[in-house]
C-alpha cells in the first residue's frame, strides 16, 4: 500500500468509521438534531454546527493546496457563522462536510506518492518540514481534535 493510501485510509476512518480511537467523526454526528448543533451548552466555546463547518472549510483548503493552491482562510471562513438553524440546513451542512471530506480523501488517493516531501504553496514563512505529508497528517488530526469537541458538547448538551 502506498503512503497516499495509508494517509487516505486513516482520513477515512476518522471521519466515517472503523477507527482505532473509537468512534468517528460521523458516528459522533449520529443523532444530533439542529437544536443541538445549534446549542452552546459552554457559552465561549463553539457549536456542534461550527464545529463541522469548520471542519469542512478545511478539508476544501487541504483539497485546494492539493492542486497547487495557496490557500489561507479568513475569520469568516475559518468558522462560518450558522444563519439557518432548520433541519434542513444541519442536513446540509452535514451533507456538504461528507462530500467535502470525500472529495479530499479521492485527491490524497490521486496524489502523486513522490510529492509528499514538496513544500506546501504559500507556505513560505513556515518551516522547511511543513509539506504535504505534515499537511495531510495534521487536517486527519484536525478532524480528530475536532470530533473530540464535539463529542464532549453532544455529551454535555
Amino acid at each position: 500500500m502506498s503512503e497516499t493510501a495509508r494517509i487516505a485510509d486513516q482520513l477515512h476512518r476518522a471521519f466515517h468509521g472503523d477507527a482505532w480511537h473509537g468512534d468517528s467523526l460521523l458516528e459522533i454526528l449520529d443523532g444530533i438534531g439542529a437544536a443541538q448543533a445549534a446549542a452552546r451548552p459552554l457559552k465561549r466555546a463553539h457549536s456542534i454546527w461550527e464545529l463541522v463547518l469548520h471542519i469542512a472549510a478545511w478539508d476544501g483548503a487541504v483539497r485546494r493546496r492539493l492542486d497547487g493552491m495557496a490557500v489561507d482562510l479568513p475569520d469568516d471562513q475559518n468558522f462560518p457563522s450558522v444563519k439557518d438553524t432548520s433541519e434542513a440546513a444541519w442536513g446540509r451542512a452535514v451533507e456538504n462536510a461528507r462530500r467535502v471530506h470525500n472529495d479530499l480523501i479521492e485527491a490524497v488517493k490521486a496524489f502523486p506518492e513522490e510529492r509528499l516531501s514538496d513544500k506546501v504553496p504559500g507556505k513560505k514563512n513556515e518551516p522547511d518540514w511543513y509539506d504535504y505529508y505534515y499537511m495531510l497528517h495534521g487536517v486527519a488530526q484536525h478532524e480528530l481534535y475536532h470530533a473530540g469537541q464535539i463529542a464532549l458538547l453532544k455529551k454535555g448538551g
